[in-house]
């Protein structure tokens, strides 16, 4: 990364009820840059909450949101990751959905999974780009106002241009692919990552490694 480039942040949105698991992967390697193909450096994650009110996570974990959404710049922004929740139909939420639209609009990036694919349905998002979800049918009976249906993909993970989608079961998926997006990992390095936490073969660990020695000579 360069100097412009470490200036920026990872914005994690967090609410009541979020899962805690769907986001794991993504935020462990952005913050801590352990695999980045320039080493030493990182993408810093930052919690935004709808206020600085703490929240509980559907695991019981207690968060103190370090922003507010007005706080989100598309000049800071890498990405905006939206995790699943169960009440993403709170009304609370509705500024970072709309903070969605704004990045998206003018070529920020954006990943969604679980739930939080549901409230960019609501919102028309989806409409006019491929994407995934939990299923069809969760995004057809939870959301009355859905119009995307043409261009839904029975896919794992679907990236198109800046938005990333996935159902609750793809957080290693949507991981990848926010690497790959943010251009992180060397392709090697990736590959190996994901191989070693798909089939948990050790060998493909040592290959990750090799990977990192090689970029470093």
């Amino acid at each position: 990364m360069n100097k412009e480039e470490l200036m920026k942040y990872a914005y994690v949105y967090v609410l009541d009820t979020m899962a805690d698991w769907e986001l794991g992967f993504v935020t462990a390697e952005l913050n801590s840059g352990q695999y980045f193909k320039n080493r030493g450096s990182r993408l810093p994650v930052r919690t935004v909450g709808a206020s600085k009110r703490p929240i509980t996570t559907k695991g019981g974990l207690t968060i103190v949101p370090e922003l507010t959404v007005d706080e989100i710049t598309y000049e800071t922004s890498a990405i905006l990751l939206l995790p699943g929740a169960d009440n993403w139909k709170d009304p609370t939420n509705g500024p970072i959905i709309e903070k969605a639209k704004q990045l998206l609009n003018v070529g920020g990036n954006v990943a969604a999974i679980c739930g939080a694919t549901l409230a960019l349905a609501d919102a028309g998002l989806l409409d006019e780009r491929q994407h995934t979800s939990n299923s069809l049918e969760y995004l057809n009976l939870f959301s009355p106002s859905y119009k995307g249906a043409a261009r839904y993909k029975n896919e794992k993970v679907v990236v198109d241009g800046n938005l990333i989608t996935t159902g609750s079961a793809g957080a290693l998926e949507l991981a990848r692919e926010v690497i790959a997006l943010l251009n992180l990992f060397a392709e090697e390095t990736l590959e190996a990552w994901y191989n070693y936490f798909t089939s948990s073969d050790p060998k493909y660990f040592y290959a990750m490694m090799e990977t990192l020695q090689e970029s470093n000579s």
